[in-house]
């Protein structure tokens, strides 16, 4: 029982925002930490994001790194393909290592969209996913209804319901991008 945060079904979208900010990106690499989701969950979410890259002419890179050590190799693989942008999955190690996964982007000039709002307000350019404030709000109801007898194992793994996005216009201008003024107006947190 409990409630995730992850969205990893929001890649395809992702993907399409990323792409409003860096209109001729060709290749972006997609930054995950293996073991994050099943099997299941990240074929789904490869095949809806190449479904997706491909009727835009985007090509998809998968780059993997599980471990705070494996961040050097992974970026060098990234730029040796020649990527243009990064899509960077959440997973509890990548958040505590943030700041490094930022500074690496930032370093090598590539655009990066984040899971969560904590990477942009941090230096990350932009992020859509998961209210994660509202699920742990919703995870104290969860709380709740345990207390009052339900049992856990009867409880449903609960999804996000609440989504939100973030731009960092300091990131833009550091990367030499103007984020169009309609992703401005639709964004729930923005960075000057």
């Amino acid at each position: 029982t409990g409630i995730t945060e992850i969205m990893p079904e929001l890649t395809p979208q992702r993907l399409k925002l990323l792409t409003q900010i860096v209109p001729n990106i060709s290749r972006v690499a997609i930054l995950w930490r293996p073991g994050t989701l099943s099997p299941n969950a990240f074929d789904q979410m490869l095949n809806d994001t190449q479904a997706a890259a491909r009727s835009i002419g985007v090509q998809i890179q998968i780059v993997e790194a599980a471990k705070v050590d494996d961040f050097d190799g992974a970026f060098a693989t990234i730029t040796k393909e020649r990527a243009d942008g990064l899509i960077v999955l959440v997973n509890p190690m990548y958040v505590i290592a943030q700041r490094q996964i930022i500074e690496r982007a930032m370093n090598n000039k590539l655009p990066a969209i984040y899971e969560w709002k904590v990477f942009v307000r941090n230096g990350g350019l932009i992020s859509h996913g998961a209210d994660v404030l509202d699920v742990y709000r919703r995870a104290a109801g969860i709380a709740d209804i345990i207390l009052k007898g339900k049992k856990p194992a009867d409880l449903a793994v609960m999804r996000p319901t609440k989504t939100e996005l973030a731009i960092n216009l300091k990131t833009a201008k550091a990367l030499n991008l103007k984020v169009p003024q309609a992703l401005i107006a639709t964004a729930d947190e923005v960075i000057e």
